[in-house]
């Protein structure tokens, strides 16, 4: 063993510094922390058998190790024109989805908009009908809708009713004193509390009526109260004038006047006494607001004092915002009504209306009129007046009387006719009704439908005939001539033609009311459309 342990090379030299340099429990800590370094074989030397070689390891150096290696070098970057080429691809794909998707939506916002749309004919009644067995739920959603559409901007609307389409429709009323855009019109039942007149206004037509509004609001007749014949695309109804009163219906015509006003930058007083240039009740050019009034249900109708009392009540407070009152004396649901068209009643109280009316007008009667209103300006003008009639008081002498009423109390007008409460010759009788039609045709109630139109068109012409004669009469026996009395058609009117032809009877407006229901927000549209084809070949 003697020449293997002469052969070790000696420690002594390295590990000398390291025991002067560090304290002795140093030395094994650091000699732990050192990373083991490359083994070093000693030579071999020559004994007289095999000698194992030795492998020892060489401690590190004291001084500071080496410094890591220099991190490996960033991949290349990418070719300009790689980059390029994907980016542009990526940013044309966007480019295109985004402008794809917006056409979308457009598209689909222009289609659900416009009253053309054929979605707002044969797919929105039905599924209304469908959702909503009872009629009036179906009424109340649907006007909510409306309503709620309109605030967001989205609401069907007449794109057709340019002022070159207007041209060929537009109509004179009450001796020139309108120029309506169309003879168009949707009666009064429909928007009962003024809750939607500028969405009804943007279907098309150039006369919203309102209404009908009482004095005191009243709840009307229990439900259910409005019911469906479908087969014959009729209704009955016993609403009993549920309303939310005058002073209600006032405040809420108000806040639309005062909302006009700051969209438009003026001020109240503009509208109210013209200086605007827009019907103080439509705010519309070309159009016109009518307000209809009604008595309430526990008003006598014996005490004609009391009755018309109540009506003159309503024009106190809503003749500042109407453009035309009606006056309501034809519903059948209210008992003792229709009685009140009888000769003296019906003047007493249209003469009640007239001269409430003429206040809103009058300087002189400001305190009464204006300031009971709560405004500091009177109107530039007095709303006109019309009166609702029956249709089915249709004896010669019952039409003669209200005529002689109509001129002796100053009315400018008269709206014929309302729903009647006969069923004869409404059904076909090749037509077999469902269990449930026949059961809702029997209730009590108004009729309204498409089989009114034979009796309004006939009553037209009779009102128009004896209305003229009185006229012709009165002018012979005065230095002045008679202004003529407007008239106005309710009852039946589902097409163009149809209205057409009421309007060569004498009449100047045509009101729809079942036939939009049945039809669709578009009905208002097609019918001005089929109006206009009828009349430009006469025009050209």
């Amino acid at each position: 063993m003697a020449p293997y342990l002469c052969a070790r090379p000696s420690l002594a030299p390295l590990l000398r510094p390291v025991r002067t340099s560090l304290p002795r429990h140093s030395f094994a800590i650091r000699l732990a922390s050192m990373t083991p370094a490359t083994p070093i074989e000693t030579p071999a030397v020559a004994t007289s058998g095999p000698v194992a070689p030795i492998t020892t390891t060489t401690p590190p150096p004291t001084t500071t190790p080496p410094p890591p290696p220099p991190p490996p070098p960033p991949p290349p970057a990418p070719t300009p024109v790689a980059s390029s080429g994907s980016g542009s691809g990526a940013s044309f794909s966007t480019y295109l989805y985004a402008t794809a998707l917006s056409a979308t939506l457009f598209a689909t916002y222009y289609y659900a908009t416009d009253t053309r749309a054929s979605a707002h004919r044969y797919v929105v009644p039905p599924v209304l009908r469908m959702l909503f067995p009872d009629a009036e739920d179906a009424h109340h959603y649907g006007t909510a809708s409306l309503k709620l559409l309109h605030r967001l901007g989205l609401n069907p609307r007449d794109r057709t009713d340019t002022p070159e389409n207007a041209t060929a429709t537009q109509v004179s009323i009450f001796d020139g004193a309108y120029t309506l855009s169309n003879p168009i019109g949707i009666s009064a039942g429909l928007d009962k509390d003024a809750d939607i007149p500028d969405p009804l206004f943007d279907l098309g037509a150039a006369v919203v009526e309102v209404g009908g509004c009482t004095p005191r609001p009243q709840a009307g007749n229990p439900k259910p109260r409005v019911f469906r014949v479908p087969s014959v695309e009729g209704m009955i109804n016993r609403y009993g004038l549920n309303s939310i009163g005058a002073d209600a219906l006032a405040s809420r015509l108000r806040n639309r006047l005062r909302a006009f006003a700051r969209e438009h930058n003026l001020r109240e007083e503009d509208i109210l006494s013209g200086a605007a240039g827009v019907p103080v009740g439509s705010l519309r050019p070309g159009k016109i607001l009518a307000v209809q009034v009604a008595k309430n249900k526990d008003t006598d109708e014996n005490d004609v004092r009391a009755v018309a009392e109540d009506y003159a009540y309503c024009v106190r407070r809503l003749a500042p915002y109407a453009d035309v009152l009606v006056v309501n004396v034809s519903s059948p649901n209210t008992p003792g009504l229709r009685e009140l068209q009888a000769v003296e009643p019906l003047t007493r109280i249209l003469e009640a209306v007239v001269d409430e009316a003429k206040k809103t007008a009058s300087t002189a009667n400001k305190s009464t009129a204006a300031v009971e209103a709560g405004l500091q300006t009177i109107r530039a003008h007095a709303p006109r007046v019309l009166v609702k009639v029956s249709p089915d008081e249709d004896e010669d002498s019952q039409i003669d009387g209200i005529c002689e009423a109509v001129w002796a109390s100053g009315v400018d007008g008269i709206i014929v006719g309302n729903t009647t409460k006969r069923r004869t010759g409404i059904v076909p009788e090749k037509l077999a009704l469902r269990k449930t039609e026949k059961r809702n045709f029997g209730e009590i109630g108004g009729y309204s439908g498409p089989a009114m139109y034979d009796r309004t068109l006939a009553l037209v012409a009779r009102y128009r005939k004896r209305l003229d004669e009185q006229a012709l009469k009165i002018s012979e026996g005065s230095s002045q001539k008679a202004t003529p009395k407007t008239l106005m058609a309710s009852g039946g009117v589902t097409n163009g033609d149809q209205a057409l032809r009421l309007l060569n009877a004498g009449a100047s407006v045509a009101f729809l009311y079942t036939g939009l229901v049945y039809g669709g927000a578009g009905t208002v549209t097609r019918i001005k459309q089929e109006l206009r084809e009828q009349v430009k070949p006469k025009s050209a």
